[in-house]
């Protein structure tokens, strides 16, 4: 709202004050209440403010009312008609101290009577003016008004004049003003006001009959709910309004008056002026607020986007106080958009399904809303007609509900509520009729788009992992956030993989553009990548296959990957990049490093690449954290600039739960581009193995060797029940080694968890078959039913090239009595 609030406080104190010189010169051609607005403007056009009003004491020094406001809605930031004067409020409290209040948004959330926007703070300037009553900005920055603005708000104060409240018994009236007693209908005006009615003030008998004989039909109705006592609250009210002139040529008037209530024998009151509004009608017409919906709603992509279009078009020209769209699925509503968005401002039956299915009913049970849906015709309602309680609470004081048709049915509809008496003009029914069939149009496209994107969005996650693995020593969280640009598909990916010895490998990459093509390949080189990990090969090897891969592939596309190997039990990771961005750690103190390492071109470039590895050393409660390029750059952002965002974000984050850090990174991301995000925090093993490893050498007494060496361990882990055992398992698993494969044979031996595992490692490929059928008169096949017959559990694992065949024997706890 402040246009030059921030690009000119250089130059704010001169241009200010020659625009405030300027404008006292002109006060006079204006009634007081449009003088008070314009001064009002300036806090706008030349502080952060972006609402200013001026509150005034009542004739009866009970409250304090607003007299007039500028800027936006004042529900916004909670800001009421009137405060009791025995109260607290920051209004209060200025009017009796004569001292300036400044709140910052911490002192507001402490106050009961002040209502917070949950997206965004706010901060408050309270000033006293002269003759009581005080001046109240609000600024959206959270900072505040700095030493300047406050400078020149404090001179705005002093520059109003106080529209004291007019008197009912005595007192000239100000110039176009009145006051109506309201049970009798007798008022009082100036000559000014009877000139704008066409009424010579020599024939005018002082009755509000006389003053309404002069305006239009089809207004009479919203003139009267605001004359009415009965039909209006007490405060402020403002109505546009036409009279016929003596030559028969409509004029626009503008009323805007203040109830006050019945007090000590006198009756309720109503005060105010009247101006012509011919020329101060809106320069925007109902015209053009159309055809401005109309070229919002082309460009509008989505449901919600359709919906917020919809709620600018009418929340301003209409002054409602809520405005809800929704749209209709089978049965039910399902809300889009809630304005404003706090659960607060709507009726206590809504909250139970907040943002959910609206409203907590099929659509059937409240018949008022099904007729009006059903006729597919826009239905309003004034204040006080008797309706189902969930749509009575939207306006008590005026509903309209908007069916919003489309291709022959209804695709949702608008509620529209007021909370004072509100009687809806022709002007208003057009422009709702017209509002309605756009949006309907509209919702019906956004719909399909939302469809279309839902299906791109669920095609995309079956590519992903479904879910992470459970890891030892660790928790992994990951995020996908698909782009809102088009509905193509993208290449980002990323995986988490369990491997042999408490091993695991952390994968995230990209390919190249946004097509099917590209997420084809994504999959294809996710499952590459993940097959070379399982079988055993060190990232540099893993990352080598998978770019042979690509490049034989003869794609036109390219990849990008950062693959990383973490040993759980020794708290150190080996890492390698093909074109992609670096790792990122945060470690347990909170500070963070972005890691540096030559990495190679991306997969698929060049043949023989080589892919050189890093090493990081994690300790306990270090979170790593992988990311696609659409995080950490952009048009607007070098990707500097955006892994060191990424690491201040990670510094203020608490890594206690991966997962709302992981929320936090992405908020605000790029929709330009897909996001993948992979954070691992490292605990640590609670209980680390005991491993022994022997290589068996080829020699006649090589399983005699293999049986000593792990007599020798298990004696010293003190495992002597289940020696036997073990060593029978060893026996057999090295002699199948040595008899049917050739090359390198390793024995390596693990106890965790009164678990050991015997691991016979060979450079065959080939697994083990257990045999269906042996003979009597067989010499051999009976070692792998031995070794099943034995252990709990046996199998093999691709490791280099070649297998590793493993059983396990579960030991019995040794005996503490």
């Amino acid at each position: 709202m402040s246009s030059e609030g921030a690009a000119g406080r250089g130059t704010r104190p001169p241009r200010a004050e020659l625009a405030l010189r300027t404008l006292t010169d002109q006060l006079d051609q204006f009634d007081p209440r449009e003088r008070l607005r314009r001064v009002l403007e300036q806090a706008l056009v030349f502080t952060a403010a972006s609402l200013a009003a001026v509150y005034v004491p009542d004739e009866d020094g009970h409250h304090l009312y607003l007299a007039e406001s500028a800027g936006v809605p004042r529900a916004l930031y909670g800001l009421r008609d009137a405060y009791p004067l025995s109260g607290g409020a920051p209004a209060v409290k200025v009017h009796h101290s004569g001292r300036p209040l400044w709140l910052a948004p911490e002192d507001l959330t402490r106050r009961a009577d002040a209502r917070r926007l949950p997206a965004r703070d706010f901060s408050l300037g309270v000033l006293p003016l002269r003759d009581g009553g005080c001046l109240a900005a609000v600024s959206d920055r959270p900072d505040g008004f700095d030493a300047e603005e406050r400078a020149w708000l404090r001179r705005l104060a002093d520059a109003v004049a106080s529209p004291a409240p007019v008197t009912a018994e005595t007192g000239d009236l100000p110039g176009n003003a009145f006051r109506l007693a309201v049970d009798s209908g007798r008022v009082d005006v100036d000559d000014g006001m009877l000139e704008l009615f066409g009424i010579d003030p020599h024939q005018f008998d002082g009755t509000l009959e006389s003053l309404l004989a002069q305006t239009v039909p089809e207004d009479l109705p919203s003139l009267m709910s605001v004359v009415e006592a009965d039909h209006m609250a007490i405060g402020d009210r403002e109505l546009e309004f036409r009279i016929l002139q003596p030559s028969g040529e409509p004029r626009w008037l503008r009323l805007r008056g203040h109830l006050l209530p019945a007090a000590d024998g006198r009756p309720a009151r109503l005060v105010g002026t009247v101006a012509d509004a011919s020329k101060e009608r809106p320069s925007v017409s109902d015209v053009t607020r159309v055809q401005r919906l109309a070229a919002a709603l082309a460009t509008a992509g989505t449901v919600r986007d359709v919906s917020r279009a919809v709620v600018a078009a009418l929340r301003t020209p209409l002054q409602a106080d809520r405005i809800a769209l929704a749209e209709l699925e089978s049965d039910r509503l399902v809300v889009t958009v809630l304005d404003p968005p706090e659960p607060e401002a709507w009726p206590e039956l809504w909250r139970a399904e907040w943002r959910s299915e609206w409203p907590d009913a099929p659509v059937r049970a409240m018949p008022t809303l099904a007729a009006a849906l059903r006729e597919g015709r826009a239905a309003v309602w004034s204040g006080g007609t008797t309706l189902e309680p969930p749509l009575a609470e939207v306006g008590p004081g005026g509903l309209a509900v908007l069916p919003l048709p489309a291709d022959g049915r209804t695709a949702g509809a608008c509620l529209i509520g007021w909370d004072s008496p509100h009687d809806f003009d022709p002007d208003e029914r057009a422009l709702l009729t017209a509002v309605a069939r756009l949006a309907g149009q509209a919702l019906a496209r956004a719909r399909a788009f939302d469809a279309e994107h839902e299906l791109v969005g669920m095609l995309q996650r079956a590519l992903l992992p479904r879910r992470l693995p459970r890891l030892p020593g660790a928790v992994a969280v990951a995020r996908y956030l698909p782009t809102t640009a088009d509905l193509e598909l993208g290449g980002d990916w990323y995986d988490v993989i369990p491997l042999p010895d408490n091993h695991v490998a952390l994968l995230i990459g990209d390919v190249q553009g946004h097509s099917a093509g590209a997420a084809t390949l994504m999959g294809q080189m996710r499952t590459a990548l993940r097959a070379y990990a399982v079988e055993g090969h060190p990232p540099d090897v893993v990352v080598s296959h998978a770019n042979r891969l690509l490049v034989d592939m003869e794609s036109d596309l390219f990849a990008t990957c950062c693959y990383v190997d973490v040993d759980m039990e020794q708290g150190i990771a080996w890492y390698v990049r093909a074109g992609h961005p670096p790792p990122v750690l945060r470690y347990p103190d909170g500070s963070t490093e972005i890691t540096e390492s030559d990495g190679g071109p991306p997969l698929g470039v060049v043949a023989e690449a080589d892919f050189p590895m890093s090493q990081l050393r994690l300790q306990p409660g270090t979170l790593v954290a992988l990311t696609t390029d659409g995080l950490v750059e952009s048009a607007e952002l070098d990707i500097e600039d955006g892994l060191a965002r990424l690491a201040d974000d990670l510094a203020a984050a608490d890594p206690a739960y991966p997962g709302l850090v992981a929320d936090a990174l992405l908020t605000g991301a790029n929709r330009n581009d897909d996001v993948a995000l992979l954070l691992m925090r490292y605990d640590g093993l609670a209980v680390r193995p005991l491993r022994e490893s022997w290589t068996v050498w080829r020699v006649p007494e090589a399983v005699r060797h293999a049986r000593r060496f792990t007599r020798r361990a298990l004696r010293a882990w003190g495992v002597t029940r289940e020696a036997d055992t073990a060593l029978l398992v060893v026996s057999e698993l090295v002699t199948n080694a040595l008899v049917h494969t050739d090359g390198r044979v390793r024995l390596d031996l693990t106890l965790v968890d009164q678990r050991l595992r015997v691991a016979v490692a060979d450079a065959s490929p080939r697994t083990p078959v257990k045999p269906t059928n042996i003979g009597w008169e067989a010499t051999g096949g009976r070692g792998i039913l031995l070794v099943e017959a034995l252990s709990t559990a046996w199998g093999s694992l691709p490791v280099s090239g070649g297998k590793q065949v493993w059983a396990d024997v579960a030991l019995e706890p040794p005996d503490t009595s």
